[in-house]
């Protein structure tokens, strides 16, 4: 298990102290009021640590999880104290699927105070209009909440869907979602996406968009050069205290600054 030094907690410190850079809610949210800003040095295990090469994540002090059904059990609150600044949950896929932790994960997160978003992962054998309403039906427009996500990668292994459209198709596609939502949660999404996937669709094409990118062999400086991220999932085998299993391990870009100021711009 790595854990952060002193001299670089002194620096996580200095910096929380700088100043700024569907159904409605139904009180899951777990706080009437916007909880402050809490980012806890992340005391983190991995299974199988990578080797990095330059700079690792452990230079960034907001790190967060993604969770979806594999999770269970989650003591969110304990998570939160082990240095989970934030949370992305799986909500929905395709048209007519919600992951059965959702409404889980989502109360859970909330009531600890750890900020949270819902993703959505898209099925290439549907209308994204249509997965776009399924998304909505399913996630409450919460204040607080991050901006929602959409997840698009390959999926192989689906057993009712192996369709691979071209790259304009896929973000054709990707621009009807992203649009949908933003109209309705008042936020333009965040696009999550892999190695192959990126390169194949050509993703960085994609207006107005914050990535969030997979990489865990490589800076995402060096696997997705000259592409802007704003969430790095760096493994796919973390042990977070307060989640029974292994879940994924992400950072934020900057600083806990700037974290601050993304949070006040662009949370719901």
């Amino acid at each position: 298990m790595w854990r952060i030094g002193a001299a670089f907690l002194a620096v996580a410190i200095m910096a929380a102290g700088c100043g700024p850079r569907a159904p409605q809610s139904t009180g899951q949210s777990g706080a009437a009021a916007l909880p402050a800003v809490v980012v806890n040095p992340p005391r983190f295990g991995d299974d199988k640590p990578h080797p990095w090469d330059g700079r690792d994540p452990s230079s960034y002090p907001v790190h967060g999880i993604d969770a979806a059904r594999f999770q269970t059990g989650v003591d969110w609150l304990q998570a939160r104290e082990a240095g989970v600044s934030f949370a992305f949950l799986k909500a929905t896929e395709g048209g007519d699927m919600l992951d059965p932790e959702f409404r889980s994960h989502w109360q859970g997160a909330g009531r600890a105070g750890i900020p949270r978003g819902a993703y959505h992962f898209f099925y290439f054998c549907r209308p994204a209009i249509e997965q776009a309403r399924w998304f909505i039906a399913n996630v409450p427009r919460s204040p607080g909440a991050l901006p929602p996500v959409l997840d698009m990668e390959w999926n192989a292994h689906s057993p009712t869907c192996r369709l691979r459209p071209d790259g304009a198709k896929v973000r054709a596609e990707a621009g009807i979602f992203l649009d949908a939502l933003e109209r309705h949660y008042g936020q333009r999404p965040i696009v999550y996406t892999t190695v192959d996937f990126y390169r194949d669709n050509d993703m960085g094409r994609l207006p107005r968009v914050e990535f969030w990118l997979r990489s865990v062999a490589g800076h995402p400086s060096k696997v997705y050069p000259g592409q802007d991220w704003r969430f790095w999932q760096y493994s796919g085998t973390g042990r977070v205290p307060g989640f029974p299993g292994r879940t994924d391990l992400n950072v934020f870009s900057g600083s806990v600054g700037d974290w601050q100021r993304w949070l006040a711009a662009r949370r719901q």
